[in-house]
């Protein structure tokens, strides 16, 4: 892999990844990032405004004189091997089916799609959605002390896997219909336990 900037190429190393921030208030200057851009983020996490407690803290270690001595918790190396533990946790057919299920029915035109998603949805998540829920699916199943993915670390990982890769319609918007809430309406479909 490699990124090329005014015709220079340069390797990256592994991993690469990339945080990135959408600020809903301040929209000058910014350009939306197209649908096929979006769908190469693995989530969208939503992170709510602090609290006061969370302000406090915020402002004693920007304002103040607390000096944190930060210090990596893991190298490249380590960070690439974990990827390559989560990869091998093994999943059963049944449960990759019903990620592939999930995802083809956040499309208006599948047949278990929901009325939300056939009244509101203008394209559905793309196979990479599938791949992040999937991926992440394996790591929530690390995470509680298993090695099998089962179906509730899928449902858990739909939301920030799905939510930046489901393009709502003009109606959605007007009616302030969220991609959560089609997700929802997704997850709750009876067809996909089938």
């Amino acid at each position: 892999q490699s990124v090329t900037v005014a015709r220079t190429t340069r390797p990256i190393p592994a991993p690469f990844f990339v945080l990135a921030t959408q600020n809903p208030l301040e929209m000058d200057g910014t350009y939306p990032l197209p649908e096929a851009q979006l769908d190469r983020f693995f989530f969208k996490l939503n992170v709510p405004y602090p609290s006061v407690e969370e302000l406090v803290a915020i402002a004693d270690r920007t304002t103040g004189r607390d000096s944190r001595d930060l210090k990596p918790v893991a190298d490249g190396p380590t960070i690439v091997a974990m990827q390559q533990v989560a990869r091998a946790v093994p999943i059963a057919q049944h449960v990759t089916l019903a990620a592939a299920r999930l995802t083809r029915a956040t499309h208006p035109d599948d047949d278990h799609a929901p009325d939300v998603v056939r009244r509101y949805v203008r394209y559905g998540a793309s196979p990479r959605g599938m791949q992040a829920i999937i991926l992440a699916g394996k790591i929530i199943a690390l995470l509680d002390g298993r090695y099998n993915v089962a179906i509730d670390d899928l449902q858990a990982a739909a939301y920030p896997a799905l939510r930046h890769r489901i393009i709502l319609n003009f109606e959605a918007q007007a009616e302030g219909v969220t991609t959560d809430a089609v997700i929802e309406a997704v997850l709750n479909t009876p067809a996909l336990a089938a």
